[in-house]
């Protein structure tokens, strides 16, 4: 099996789960989408409004503004994997809980392993969280962390906020944009440390 027909089945497992609450409250499971093989994997928080009426990660205002900073670095959202730490919207678009990120790891344990990424972006502070716990995203954004994962191994993790925040705040915009463009060099150590 590839990583394609991999990810096409692990999907179709995801939309049938109702491990938690979430479930019972949304339209329907956002498992994610891109590349199977993408070098680069995004990683937000939870589906919104317009993601879980879509099916699909970051498709709202945030989504349109990560197309942009994907297209900064003459990028596609064809070229990465685009998924959330939580797979179901919050009511209300509240935070995800510690049980919910929790009950939802195993799904995204497993899109990892498949796709194995050579760097996971962290939007937002939720999903720095779940990967490089203990850090304050006012401090650490635009930053490279490299962390060992049960069961995930040696990963590296870039940092972000999250798209929103250029929504809510015009002048996050600039730095979410400059951030971002560290993308590439990041990514191009990366290989040559290999």
């Amino acid at each position: 099996m590839n990583k394609k027909e991999g990810l096409e089945k692990l999907n179709k497992e995801m939309l049938s789960c109702s491990k938690c609450a979430l479930r019972a409250n949304c339209n329907q499971v956002v498992p994610g989408e891109g590349n199977a093989r993408a070098e680069i994997m995004l990683i937000g928080e939870g589906p919104g409004k317009k993601e879980d009426e879509l099916g699909r990660p970051f498709v709202g205002a945030a989504g349109k503004f990560l197309d942009e900073m994907l297209s900064s670095i003459k990028m596609k959202r064809e070229d990465v994997y685009i998924a959330n730490v939580v797979k179901c919207r919050p009511p209300e678009n509240r935070d995800p809980l510690p049980e919910e990120v929790e009950t939802c790891w195993v799904w995204l344990e497993k899109q990892i392993e498949i796709i194995d990424p050579e760097i996971i972006v962290t939007l937002g502070r939720h999903s720095m969280e779940r990967f490089v716990p203990g850090k304050k995203i006012s401090s650490d954004h635009g930053k490279a962390f490299r962390r060992e994962i049960d069961g995930l191994g040696k990963r590296i993790f870039f940092t972000l906020y999250h798209p929103a925040a250029a929504l809510y705040n015009g002048s996050m915009r600039n730095v979410l944009i400059k951030d971002f463009k560290k993308i590439p060099k990041v990514l191009e150590k990366i290989k040559k440390e290999k």
